[in-house]
C-alpha cells in the first residue's frame, strides 16, 4: 500500500488514491495514510454476522467515495462472489508467487520445498476464486540454495513494490484489456515486454 501511495504522489501519475480502507483498526497502513493526507476508513469484519453484510458495508462506502478501481494490499479476507462480480475487472491484487503456482498461504515455504528454481510475484485482476484472474504483471525471483522463507520473501517484496505501481498505472491508463482469462497490455510489443519484469 505504501508503494502505491508513494507512486501516486509522483508528478504525472495517472491515478489518485482517494481512500484507504481496512478491516483491521490497528493496521499500520492507516497511520501512514493519515500522514499522507489520505482519508481512511475502518470497516471491522468482526462487527458483522456474515461475509455478505461485511461486503455490503464495504460496497456502500466505496460507491459513496465514487471510486473506479480497488487495489488489494495485505487484505486477508476473502471477498464474496457477489462483491467481486459487482466490481468485475475493477479489483486488482498482488500475490507473492508466479501464479498460477502456489496459490493461497505459506507460498515461500512451499516454493522452497518444491525445489523450484524461480518464484516471484504477480499482479492480477481479481476473480471470485482465490488468487485467480487475468495476469497484468509478474516479476521472477530466483530461489537461492541458502534461501529461507524470510530471505526469499524480502527479495520478492522488493519486486512487489515495483510491479504493483506499474500495474496500477497501466490500469489507470486503460491499457489493460481483458479477453476472457487473459489480460493484454495495449501498445505493448515484444521488445517492451521486459518493462513488466523489473529484473529482466
Amino acid at each position: 500500500m505504501q508503494a502505491l501511495v508513494k507512486a501516486s504522489q509522483e508528478e504525472g501519475f495517472p491515478a489518485e488514491i482517494v481512500t484507504i480502507l481496512s478491516n483491521n483498526p490497528d493496521a499500520g497502513g492507516l497511520e501512514f495514510a493519515k500522514a499522507h493526507n489520505i482519508p481512511t476508513k475502518v470497516i471491522n469484519h468482526r462487527d458483522y454476522d456474515n461475509r455478505d453484510d461485511f461486503d455490503a458495508a464495504i460496497n456502500e462506502y466505496l460507491e459513496g467515495m465514487q471510486i473506479d478501481l480497488i487495489c488489494l494490499a495485505g487484505f486477508m479476507r476473502l471477498l464474496t462472489a457477489d462483491f467481486v462480480n459487482r466490481w468485475r475487472d475493477s479489483i486488482i491484487n498482488i500475490h507473492p508467487s508466479l501464479l498460477p503456482a502456489f496459490k493461497g498461504l505459506h507460498v515461500h515455504e512451499r516454493a522452497i520445498e518444491s525445489g523450484a528454481r524461480f518464484t516471484g510475484c504477480t499482479v492480477h485482476v481479481v476473480r471470485p476464486e482465490m488468487d485467480d484472474g487475468p495476469i497484468i504483471a509478474q516479476a521472477a525471483v530466483p530461489i537461492l540454495q541458502k534461501d529461507t522463507p524470510e530471505s526469499l520473501a524480502a527479495r520478492i517484496l522488493e519486486q512487489e513494490h515495483k510491479i504493483y505501481p506499474l500495474a496500477l498505472k497501466l490500469m489507470a491508463q486503460r491499457k489493460v484489456k481483458i479477453h476472457g482469462s487473459i489480460a493484454r497490455i495495449e501498445g505493448c510489443v515484444e521488445s517492451e515486454a521486459s518493462l513488466l519484469n523489473p529484473e529482466a
